[in-house]
């Protein structure tokens, strides 16, 4: 067998240490994961998860607490919509917040629950469906100032299996941003900000916390936040004041 010889053992042992070196250097220049956690700007009331908020007007339907935009396009009306998709929700935390005390794992604690109640609350106006296609809605929608609480108290009840936050979760001073797109072409057909208080003392310490009395609160909010967008969309199917006169005079009963 023939033998291969190092010319300069020495030499090759300085490449192999330099190779090393780059090696470990260039592990450690990777650029760190970036944070998923998203802020509301300083110093302003929206988000920023809507492109456009110069559109938005009020609605009295809604008490005067929310602003909505309806695509006038008769084409692009809400009514002709069949079915709908609902995207996961994002959340936006409060801007000066700690990032430590709203981990990724809390903020999609609260997010799972509130896109399973925007499914409860539109899902008898329209199928809830995973695939775009014609006719075919995409709700997309934002929790806006979640912001950090306390520690969270032991549970009343040893028995629950409900696994602690680090810190609570609070829901107070949170808005609502809500846009329907159309999820072939993307187009706007409506939007709502919603800015109504509904989550006084609403906060979420656990995971699973829909089995944990104690935040039935936080439950109840954002039941509530996701009827209202039910009810912008039950706005947006009445009849006008024309349309429904019209539909009275053109009304025979039967055998008449």
């Amino acid at each position: 067998m023939r033998k291969i010889w190092l010319r300069n053992p020495k030499r090759s042992c300085l490449a192999l240490a330099a190779l090393c070196g780059l090696i470990a250097a260039s592990a450690c220049s990777v650029a760190p994961k970036s944070s998923t956690l998203k802020r509301v700007p300083e110093g302003q009331q929206n988000s920023g998860f809507l492109k456009d908020y110069a559109s938005l007007k009020p609605i009295p339907q809604l008490d005067g607490e929310a602003l909505i935009y309806v695509n006038s396009d008769a084409e692009k009306n809400l009514r002709r919509y069949v079915a709908i998709i609902v995207d996961p929700v994002e959340i936006y935390v409060n801007s000066k917040v700690d990032e430590a005390m709203v981990p990724e794992r809390a903020r999609e604690t609260v997010a799972i629950y509130f896109r399973h109640a925007l499914e409860n609350a539109v899902g008898s106006a329209y199928p809830i469906v995973s695939t775009p296609g014609p006719l075919v809605l995409r709700l997309r929608a934002a929790l806006v100032g979640v912001d950090a609480g306390g520690d969270v108290a032991p549970l009343d009840d040893p028995a629950l299996t409900a696994k602690p936050l680090p810190k609570a979760i609070v829901l107070e001073k949170v808005a609502v941003e809500m846009e329907l797109v159309d999820s072939v072409t993307g187009e706007r057909i409506g939007a709502m900000v919603d800015h109504a208080k509904l989550g006084a003392g609403a906060e979420v310490g656990t995971e699973n916390f829909s089995r944990v009395a104690r935040f039935s609160q936080a439950m109840q909010s954002l039941d509530q936040w996701a009827n209202r967008v039910r009810e912008f969309l039950d706005a947006e199917h009445e009849l006008s004041a024309e349309d429904a006169a019209r539909a009275d005079q053109s009304y025979r009963p039967y055998g008449q």
